[in-house]
């Protein structure tokens, strides 16, 4: 909205045409989304506290955890709601892949919320019914899917492209339209996964955010993808302000979800933010690189698929507790360690995603 308000002007002044640039607006992004979480932050977390939207603490968890019985949760909505009028202000809205982002972030959300609102009125942990949770997810993605399969501006519709190697391309066929769902699923989940102790996920997903904001400013760049021999896909350069948004936003919630925690993000804010990291890297073809970015999100997928199989198969359980992070929990590691400790692999991890632009 400010952007096409205000690039005009540079015809009359000069100094507007900062607002040409992709960088300068990624930048304002950020500020914005960050100002608007902090500015809304006291208000929300007071709301949700009137309106009885609180944590509900399951009596399988570890017993650390009891205390945060009662902390506000659905704080993912103030994420949500930043990062929208952040983009909105400061994106270009004629650009189909911020128009499809917003969509994203928005619809996961939506399917978040539901979920919360059943868990904090029932006081249970199951909320929406698994098989309506995952179907909604499932058709959410099959629609981005849809519509990226058949988009005529994408000169690589279904193709994979494969980290390390120059160009390395696997056309899919149509099977790229299930392999973008499970990526997109996938993602959304494992960061819902994730968030169980306080400011982990949002701190991940800052981070991932972060080196994906590199990734997509790289591929929509012509000049830096031929010399960097990635992928040119035009028009993504534009996600970068979105991610700018997503960063501010996750930057600012985690003010007041750093232990220990004021609000939780709830599944509104894991479902939204994971399904626009894995919408993210589908349009990007960075899907393989999302499992390297956002290796820990996979480790903890992993940690609960290993546990559940093992018990059902064996009687026997591989972990102390499952997601990870509560397995070290319950090693007797103080919550801030997990955390700190799990962010310092998250880091290491996209630092690790980004030399795979160099090393090809």
């Amino acid at each position: 909205m400010l952007y096409k308000l205000l690039y005009p002007l540079h015809e009359i002044f000069f100094p507007f045409n900062v607002f040409r640039y992709i960088t300068f607006r990624t930048a304002l992004a950020a500020m914005t989304a960050m100002a608007i979480t902090f500015i809304i932050a006291p208000r929300v977390i007071e709301m949700l506290r009137r309106m009885s939207f609180t944590q509900y603490v399951r009596d399988d968890g570890p017993k650390s955890h009891f205390n945060k019985e009662g902390t506000p949760t659905m704080g993912g909505v103030m994420i949500i709601l930043s990062v929208v009028v952040s983009v909105i202000l400061w994106g270009d809205l004629a650009n189909r892949y911020i128009l499809v982002m917003l969509a994203a972030i928005m619809g996961f959300g939506l399917i978040g919320l539901a979920d919360d609102y059943l868990k904090t009125m029932r006081r249970s942990p199951k909320g929406l019914r698994a098989r309506y949770k995952f179907g909604l997810q499932i058709i959410l993605a099959l629609i981005i899917g849809l519509i990226f399969y058949h988009n005529p501006a994408d000169p690589y519709p279904s193709m994979l492209s494969i980290p390390f190697f120059k160009k390395w391309l696997i056309n899919m066929g149509w099977f790229y339209i299930p392999f973008a769902i499970l990526v997109i699923v996938g993602a959304s989940n494992a960061v819902n996964l994730t968030d169980g102790i306080d400011g982990l996920a949002i701190g991940l997903v800052g981070i991932a955010t972060l080196a994906n904001g590199a990734l997509v400013y790289i591929s929509g760049h012509s000049g830096f993808a031929r010399y960097l021999h990635v992928l040119y896909l035009p028009g993504t350069g534009e996600l970068t302000v979105f991610c700018g948004a997503m960063f501010g936003a996750a930057l600012g919630f985690l003010w007041y979800n750093s232990y220990p925690a004021e609000v939780f993000m709830g599944d509104v804010g894991s479902l939204g933010l994971g399904g626009a990291l894995g919408t993210l890297a589908v349009i990007t073809k960075h899907e393989l690189v999302l499992a390297v970015v956002g290796g820990i999100f996979v480790i903890e997928t992993f940690s609960v698929i290993i546990q559940v199989v093992s018990f059902k198969l064996t009687g026997r359980r591989v972990f102390k507790m499952a997601p990870l992070h509560h397995h070290f929990e319950e090693k007797g590691w103080p919550e801030p360690k997990v955390i700190v400790r799990f962010w310092i692999v998250g880091i290491i991890l996209a630092l690790l995603s980004l030399t795979t632009l160099k090393i090809r």
